[in-house]
Order: C-alpha cells, then sequence, then structure tokens
C-alpha cells in the first residue's frame, strides 16, 4: 500500500502554481536592440562652467570633446586637464544613469524584478 495518492498534484516541478516566466526569447531580442542602441544614446559631461564639455555614448567611449578657447592656457595645462577629467566623468556617469533606466524599462516590461538585469 502506497501513500503516493495521497499527495496534492502539481507540487512538481512542471505545474503551473508558479509564477509566469518572461519570453526568454524576446527577452534576448531586447536586450541585443539595447546593446545596439547604446552606441546611438549619449550623455553630456561639462566642467568649468561650460568651459569643457565631454560626450560620450552608452558604451562609454568618448565621441566628442569642446573645449573654449579661453581655457587653453599653455601655463594652466594642469587645469586643462583637470577640467576634462571631470567633464568626462561626469558624462560617464550621465550616459550609465541613462542606461540604467533603459535596463530598468526592460525589465518592467518583461514583468521581472529590479535589477535583476543589472539596472
Amino acid at each position: 500500500m502506497s501513500d503516493a495518492g495521497d499527495k496534492p498534484a502539481g507540487g512538481g516541478g512542471g505545474g503551473g502554481g508558479g509564477p509566469a516566466l518572461p519570453d526568454v526569447g524576446a527577452l534576448m531580442a531586447e536586450l541585443s536592440r539595447l546593446q545596439y542602441d547604446a552606441e546611438r544614446l549619449t550623455a553630456d559631461g561639462s566642467a568649468g562652467g561650460g568651459m569643457v564639455v565631454v560626450t560620450v555614448n552608452g558604451k562609454t567611449e568618448v565621441i566628442k570633446v569642446k573645449i573654449e578657447r579661453e581655457v587653453v592656457d599653455p601655463d594652466e595645462v594642469q587645469m586643462l586637464e583637470d577640467l576634462v577629467r571631470a567633464a568626462t566623468n561626469a558624462a560617464i556617469r550621465n550616459v550609465q544613469e541613462k542606461m540604467r533606466g533603459e535596463v530598468a524599462r526592460l525589465a518592467a516590461g518583461f514583468g521581472l524584478p529590479p535589477g535583476l538585469l543589472g539596472g
């Protein structure tokens, strides 16, 4: 005499009692699109009241540097270097924040918990 019949139905791993999983194929396609779009996503960072502006893309590649003539002084190279560094770091922070927003939007669209995709 076995008590196997006493167990509730659906207790195994294949039942329909748990939360629905996202369509993995669609999720992968969206992640690929997000990586592709990262090259087109840009953000600026500035320093010195806008005297130095750096633009980076979503892959954190510097794509543009703008330096106002007034801050180019051969006797103040260290200051210019500091401004470029500060503007670059600000641009990277800004584009990373944009990317986190895109990843969070993607995760929410698939019903995934915040932060699951690294956003």
